[in-house]
């Protein structure tokens, strides 16, 4: 299986505001971690059910324009920008550790 394949699902599911195909895309244990921190923000599929529940898909201007991806063993780097967050779209990072199949961690880089 691609390493890009859960990514790119995770993607146009995030895109479609699909909960229940974005979150086909991730591992029971995932963890997310928004950097700089040391500490996941995000622990398992049920944590990543409730935030996107409750602070992504609930919001209708909600989007993401997949700006470059790059894949490098089982990582996926994703520069993206994203829209509905703040009244200017907000350029970020994400790096995608795909084990499995699945997401297993993720790293999320928001610039200031």
């Amino acid at each position: 299986m691609s390493t890009e394949l859960p990514v790119a699902a995770q993607f146009a599911a995030y895109n479609a505001h699909d909960l229940e195909a974005f979150l086909a895309c991730f591992g029971e244990g995932f963890k997310g971690y928004r950097m700089p921190t040391e500490s996941p923000s995000t622990v398992g599929k049920g944590a990543l059910r409730t935030f996107y529940a409750e602070h992504r898909f609930n919001n209708p201007a909600l989007k993401a324009e997949l700006l470059s991806r790059t894949v490098m063993g089982n990582k996926v780097f994703d520069h993206e920008k994203i829209y509905g967050l703040s009244p200017d779209p907000i350029e970020s990072m994400a790096v995608f550790e795909v084990e499995d199949g699945l997401i297993q961690t993720a790293w999320f880089y928001f610039p200031s």
